[in-house]
């Protein structure tokens, strides 16, 4: 079977950041039967309502699609709570194309990422993404948290909790993580507001990961879940304007039949990342020597491979050679590819 592993993509940020508006906008229009686990100390039971009302499955399926978890922090509990979750979730693979993991606004994603690869479950799964949501609003009025008191009194309440991290350190920690950062709110920052923002962020977090403005949880689901499961279905990203803040998703088709090297490949996709701003890749490579083709999946410059079979009506070179799709902001991808060969 083709893509046999789940992708799991965690999203965090703190609480009023917008995880579960995003959510809610992934499950009903992102196309993909999905799971989600959520841990929102406090709303877990709203936040659980708000996903379940959405209408992104058949009513007989959303209990066993929705997975709150309220023992606390999720990172604290990662071998209580996490864990167990995951592998009744991986039981029915089969019937998924996707899990999400809605983190507390304080848990730390760092055991979350070391969890998925515990043996029980990395065979079965690869992490398609940290996403952090970063809420504007607060943070161009000098706080990454919109309401500081909130906060305190989930760290006050939730007696899991076994890192006392500053809420700075907690922010910084998630941005660091991030694969990509959604700037929510951000109808309400003028342009000049929204760039100071968004140089805050590249400051305390990762200077080449992607950031990109949000307003009411929409975005095309692709940038998040990852492209459809064979990628010729694809021939551009659909967008609207007013959806998506202005920001225009391209997307490139990169097919060549002549022999790769794995390890120059993954240079050189990295190495394109944060020049063209490439959201995600996903596509396959047949190497010379090789029964089965490498499976290929990045979220910035996170790169994911791994050998697995093809299906039968995809593309295949004669002897060798990639077909990959791309996402990017800045068009022009294949003709740089191309010019290192």
């Amino acid at each position: 079977m083709s893509d046999s592993r789940l992708p799991v993509t965690v999203v965090t940020g703190f609480l009023g950041s917008g995880k579960t508006t995003l959510l809610r906008h992934l499950l009903s229009e992102g196309q993909q039967r999905l799971a989600v686990v959520v841990n929102e100390f406090g709303t877990v039971g709203l936040d659980g309502d708000l996903l379940k009302n959405c209408g992104f499955c058949p009513n007989d399926e959303v209990d066993e699609r929705i997975v709150e978890l309220n023992n606390g922090c999720l990172c604290c509990t990662v071998q209580e709570d996490f864990l167990p979750a995951m592998e009744a979730l991986l039981l029915r693979s089969n019937q998924l194309d996707g899990i999400i993991i809605e983190t507390s606004g304080l848990a730390l994603p760092k055991p979350l990422l070391q969890a998925l690869n515990w043996p029980a479950i990395r065979s079965k799964v690869f992490i398609n993404g940290v996403v952090t949501l970063v809420d504007g609003y607060a943070l161009s009025k000098g706080s990454p948290v919109v309401d500081l008191k909130s906060i305190d009194e989930q760290i006050t309440n939730d007696n899991s909790i076994d890192h006392l991290t500053p809420i700075n350190e907690l922010f910084r920690d998630q941005l660091i993580s991030a694969d990509l950062v959604l700037i929510s709110r951000s109808d309400l920052l003028s342009e000049k507001d929204f760039s100071l923002v968004r140089d805050e962020v590249k400051k305390q977090g990762n200077s080449i990961t992607n950031i990109l403005p949000i307003s009411n949880g929409k975005i095309e689901p692709s940038v998040i879940l990852g492209l459809c499961k064979e990628q010729n279905n694809i021939s551009r990203s659909n967008q609207d304007d007013h959806d998506h803040d202005h920001v225009d998703v391209i997307s490139e088709h990169l097919r060549f039949e002549f022999p790769f090297d794995q390890d120059v490949l993954k240079k050189i996709l990295i190495k394109l990342v944060p020049e063209y701003q490439i959201l995600r890749i996903k596509g396959r490579c047949w190497i010379e020597g090789k029964a089965l083709p490498l499976q290929i999946q990045m979220v910035g410059s996170r790169f994911n491979s791994w050998f697995e079979s093809a299906s039968n009506d995809s593309w295949k070179p004669s002897k060798a050679g990639i077909d990959l799709v791309s996402l990017s902001l800045k068009g022009g991808v294949y003709k740089a590819f191309e010019s290192f060969f």
